[in-house]
């Protein structure tokens, strides 16, 4: 659950710097502001890869890596977590169950790879944080073979009016003081509510994935809506 994104490389390289900052305290602050569902969000995530059996899965903006780790589970030969962060690499690369995964710093937005050459990507709480998602999504369909399935799991506006309601207050309100405390970082989640109400509505990013050149875009919501998984295949 990262800071908004802008797409100027200066912009990128502070909130890199922020990542870094915060990298020791990332794992704790999203499973206590989740309180622990992201682990089954991102159950959920590995699930989908793992019916389409791939050899091959990029995991973008991987940060610390546990979606990187749960992807293992996934049957694939080879997993790459890519992210800025450098630090935030470090913490992923330390982890006992990150052997056998290949972590690399690039830019999501400019994928280090041949075209073609995965099976699946998949990019957890990560999209959002760009203001390019468009471009972000072509990378993706560049690196993928043909019939490559993508998985973008984020976080969402739940539909129900109660549920939204709470939803709003503990972001707005909880959330911020949490991020402060835990990280004693005071931007690197306040900004959090905003790029959840930012991000386009369902149906409005369903219709992104297909400019961006994808088939058969599938989204389901996860949790009464506080999470959406989508999945899409490369044509």
């Amino acid at each position: 659950m990262k800071p908004k994104v802008d797409c100027s490389a200066s912009q990128k390289e502070q909130v890199a710097e922020m990542f870094d900052s915060i990298s020791g305290q990332y794992d704790l602050l999203n499973h206590v502001l989740s309180l622990g569902v992201d682990r089954w969000w991102r159950r959920s995530m590995v699930q989908r890869v793992r019916q389409r059996h791939p050899q091959s899965v990029l995991d973008v903006a991987t940060g610390t890596g546990d979606s990187a780790i749960a992807l293992k589970k996934s049957g694939a030969a080879r997993i790459v977590g890519v992210d800025i962060s450098a630090q935030m690499l470090k913490v992923a690369q330390a982890k006992p169950n990150a052997a056998g995964i290949e972590f690399v710093k690039a830019d999501g937005e400019l994928l280090p790879f041949e075209d073609c050459c995965f099976e699946a990507v998949t990019i957890a709480f990560g999209l959002r944080n760009c203001e390019q998602r468009l471009q972000g999504l072509q990378e993706m369909r560049r690196v993928l073979k043909q019939n490559g399935t993508l998985v973008v799991l984020e976080l969402s506006m739940p539909a129900n009016r109660i549920l939204r309601s709470i939803y709003k207050l503990y972001f707005l309100r909880i959330v911020p003081l949490l991020g402060r405390l835990i990280s004693r970082s005071s931007y690197a989640y306040r900004y959090l509510p905003y790029s959840v109400d930012e991000f386009p509505p369902r149906k409005a990013f369903v219709d992104e994935v297909r400019r961006a050149g994808f088939a058969e875009v599938k989204a389901a919501a996860l949790s009464g809506g506080l999470a959406t998984i989508y999945e899409a295949r490369k044509k």
